[in-house]
Order: C-alpha cells, then sequence, then structure tokens
C-alpha cells in the first residue's frame, strides 16, 4: 500500500495541473455574450450605446476580442420587450444590460440566474427590482434614475417659467407600464400642490399618433407640455419637440438631448453618467462579483439647461431667477 500512495498523489496532482492549465486557457480566449434590451430603437439608443461601449472599451471590453452585445430592440412595440426578454434568456447569455422600467421587469421575470443590470429605472425598490438599494439580494443591480421624483421637480420648473402656468399636458403611452404608473402617482399630487390641472394624454408612439396628441393638447388649452420619463418618448424626441414648437407650447423634458433637438428646457440626470456606471457592473460582475453584493447607485449628476433661442420662437420670456438656476443656457 505505501506504493500506491505516491502514484495516487501524483496522478491527482497531474490532473488538476491539467483541469487547471485548460480552465485558464479557457478563461484566457472566452468571449463573454452581453444582451442588450432596450424598448425603443437603434437609432433613438445610439447616444447611450455609443456611451456604454466607449467606457467597457476603456475597462478593456472589446466587442469581437473578449465580449460580443446582442441587442434586441423593441421598436417602440412593448409587446414585444417580453418576448425578446426570454429570447436572451434562450441565447444564454452571460449577462443582461437593461434600459428603462417594462425591460428590467421582463427580463427579471424571465430569469432569476443571469445577471441583470439596469438603467434609467425609476424606483427599482418600487418595482420590486430588488430587496433593498445596499443589498439587492437577487440577479438585478445597476443605477437608478430617481425618475418619480424629478418629474415633479420638472413641474416645479415649469410653474416657475410661466407664472400664469394653469393647465400642463402631460403625455403618456398608452399600454399599461407600473414605472410610469409610479410617476404619475407623484406627478398628481404635485399638480395639486401646485394649483395646476394635468392633462394626462396617452399616445402611441408613431409620428401619426404624436401629432394627434398635440392637436389634443391644444383643444385642452394646455399652456406647456410634458411626457413621463420613457426610453420610448427619447427615442422620438426630434418629433415631439419639433411639434412642441410648431403649437408654440413650452415643454421641459428628462433629458438634454431633447434641448439639443430644439427643445425648450430639459431638467434631470446626466444618463451619459448612468451608462458609464453600467459599463463598470458589467466590468465587475464579468469579472465574479455577484449582483446581489453590488449595490444600486442613485442618480447623482443633474441637469437643468435652457435653450432661449426655442423661447424666442415660441413668444416665451423666461425669468431671469430661472435662467441664474440653469447649468447651461443656449443662446
Amino acid at each position: 500500500m505505501s506504493k500506491k500512495i505516491p502514484i495516487l498523489g501524483f496522478a491527482v496532482a497531474a490532473l488538476l495541473f491539467v483541469l487547471c492549465g485548460s480552465v485558464e486557457a479557457q478563461q484566457r480566449g472566452e468571449i463573454f455574450r452581453i444582451g442588450f434590451l432596450d424598448p425603443s430603437n437603434a437609432s433613438g439608443s445610439a447616444v447611450v450605446v455609443d456611451v456604454f461601449r466607449q467606457e467597457l472599451s476603456k475597462l478593456g471590453w472589446i466587442e469581437g476580442k473578449n465580449i460580443t452585445i446582442e441587442y434586441r430592440f423593441a421598436e417602440l412595440k412593448p409587446e414585444r420587450v417580453a418576448e425578446l426578454a426570454a429570447e436572451l434568456v434562450r441565447l444564454k447569455v452571460d449577462l443582461i444590460v437593461t434600459s428603462g422600467n417594462p425591460p428590467a421587469l421582463e427580463a427579471k421575470k424571465a430569469t432569476s440566474t443571469i445577471p441583470i443590470v439596469m438603467v434609467n429605472v425609476g424606483d427599482p425598490l418600487g418595482l420590486g427590482l430588488v430587496a433593498s438599494l445596499a443589498r439587492p439580494g437577487g440577479n438585478v443591480t445597476g443605477i437608478s434614475s430617481l425618475a418619480d421624483e424629478l418629474n415633479t421637480k420638472r413641474l416645479e420648473i415649469l410653474k416657475d417659467a410661466i407664472p400664469k402656468l394653469d393647465r400642463v399636458g402631460l403625455l403618456r403611452g398608452s399600454s399599461y407600464n407600473p414605472g410610469v404608473e409610479l410617476q404619475l402617482k407623484e406627478l398628481r399630487v404635485a399638480a395639486s400642490a401646485l394649483k395646476v390641472i394635468l392633462e394626462e394624454i396617452k399616445t402611441q408612439f408613431d409620428p401619426q399618433s404624436l401629432e394627434t396628441a398635440f392637436k389634443t393638447a391644444k383643444q385642452k388649452q394646455v399652456k406647456a407640455i410634458m411626457t413621463t420619463s420613457t426610453r420610448n418618448f427619447f427615442a422620438e424626441r426630434k418629433q415631439i419637440v419639433e411639434l412642441a414648437t410648431k403649437h408654440r407650447l413650452p415643454g421641459i423634458y428628462s433629458r438634454k438631448e431633447y434641448v439639443d433637438e430644439g427643445g425648450l428646457m430639459c431638467y434631470g440626470p446626466d444618463y451619459d453618467d448612468q451608462y458609464h456606471k453600467a459599463a463598470h457592473y458589467v466590468d465587475k460582475i464579468l469579472k465574479g462579483a455577484k449582483p446581489a453584493d453590488l449595490p444600486v447607485q442613485q442618480a447623482t449628476k443633474f441637469e437643468f439647461v435652457i435653450n432661449l433661442n426655442t423661447a424666442k420662437q415660441i413668444g416665451l420670456t423666461i425669468p431671469p431667477s430661472v435662467l441664474a438656476r440653469a447649468d447651461r443656457v443656449i443662446r
């Protein structure tokens, strides 16, 4: 028996050496597959996708070299989000990045094991995506955009910018969206406190429906316009701000890109910063961290931008006190 022990020990050691070597080799040559789930379309999401990819690249993750990204866009059709989430799970991706509330919710329904990094989610705790912000506890983590609270702030800014404001048109999607319902709950309370009538106008996201929605807003004699904070409205931002200018309606929006397209004002988180942070979550998870242990971050950088060129076009004079609060004024 004494002669067999060294032989057995040698065999076990040799086997471990081979296994370790193969694992290292696999890791060196492994290409991780990332799913990217977005409710809008490729053109509307190009800005944030570029930010995300560039930050991944800085962290050493290069498409075609050590990662591939499976992009899935619902093309502004909410009913497709669940189907696309299930498709990414069937592909056995290593991780899913989601933009907005519905994609995060549908991805969580589709898998309890594949890590999910959420971006642009208003209230992940209220939506049941995480057990707590400090310790998410499941397979979901990421960044909260604080959309619910910020809509209230936007309404306050509108009231300050248009002192006689008494009626605001709020564009919202026609499909049920739990995240939007949370936004509406906050906005209705804020509107009542500010003595503003909130005219909720349901719409699809195609050009004809948006045109009809603005005509409805004018018929209801609103004096300003807002949208709920969703990726679908963001994808159609160019047409939305053009319609607002055409109908001479002051508008406030959730992101600076609306103002870049000619929108009057925006107040919201720095979404570039959110997608930068999303890339860092991806980096940590692909290197072995668990979503359950990575705290959800809340937006910390905010932007208030005013486009005075648009104000002149629609015949609006913005009070100096409001201009003084802006981070950037376009003249």
